[in-house]
């Protein structure tokens, strides 16, 4: 394994855990509360990604999305995600052990995260207590999200590492200009949310079917970065 990779970062939903399932029931759980249309679950893969308002404002009709109706199913959402969010959540093949591989490894692993901080901590905490992580970031106050690159930036100073060390995984064109716009080397997941497609025109530099390609691609001297 080269030495020149030093830090993985992962994004988390649809990338090392499929939480589509109750992230989408407690979505639905807050619009039936509030008196509007439900959706099915496979709409949410192109809903989420962008944040909790973003997911809110494109679940809500038309003329219906407004600040005030996003709080209001912020909250009702929140509450029930809180104490559903490992009913239907499981990490993807093969996550667990890359995870171990590559700390055993003695590589430094983050997670960059547009989930609510809370929500991303306690999922890492469930799914994965015997990984070590520099860091843990999702969504905080006064943080922009991705594809803005200041929650990558934290990591890399607190790992102590620089973009070139650094290799940056997810699953949608926000993970991919997320690495583009810290200048750290991409590789996107096809078994997360988002087609294949969207990762080719968001510039992956690498697009991967299997946890092994990126132990292979982790190894690899000739890496390209940006």
């Amino acid at each position: 394994m080269m030495q020149h990779v030093k830090l993985v970062v992962f994004d988390l939903d649809g990338t090392i855990l499929n939480t589509i399932s109750d992230l989408a029931h407690s979505a639905n759980y807050a619009l039936k509360h509030c008196g509007f249309p439900v959706h099915s679950i496979d709409t949410y893969k192109f809903f989420v990604g962008n944040g909790i308002n973003r997911l809110l404002e494109r679940c809500l009709p038309e003329n219906q999305k407004t600040e005030q109706n996003i709080a209001r199913l912020k909250d009702f959402l929140l509450s029930y995600y809180d104490a559903h969010n490992t009913d239907y959540t499981e990490p993807y093949n093969g996550v667990c052990d890359l995870l171990s591989t590559l700390q055993s490894e003695g590589l430094q692993l983050a997670i960059a995260s547009n989930k609510p901080q809370s929500a991303t901590e306690k999922l890492i905490r469930h799914y994965f207590p015997d990984i070590i992580f520099a860091a843990v970031f999702g969504q905080r106050e006064g943080v922009p999200i991705k594809p803005d690159p200041t929650i990558v930036y934290n990591i890399l100073e607190i790992a102590g590492v620089s973009p070139e060390e650094t290799l940056y995984i997810g699953d949608s064109g926000v993970d991919m200009e997320t690495a583009s716009n810290c200048g750290a080397t991409s590789i996107g997941v096809t078994w997360g949310f988002r087609p294949r497609k969207e990762l080719e025109n968001s510039g992956a530099h690498f697009i991967v079917d299997t946890t092994e390609e990126i132990i292979k691609i982790v190894g690899t001297e000739n890496i390209p970065h940006p």
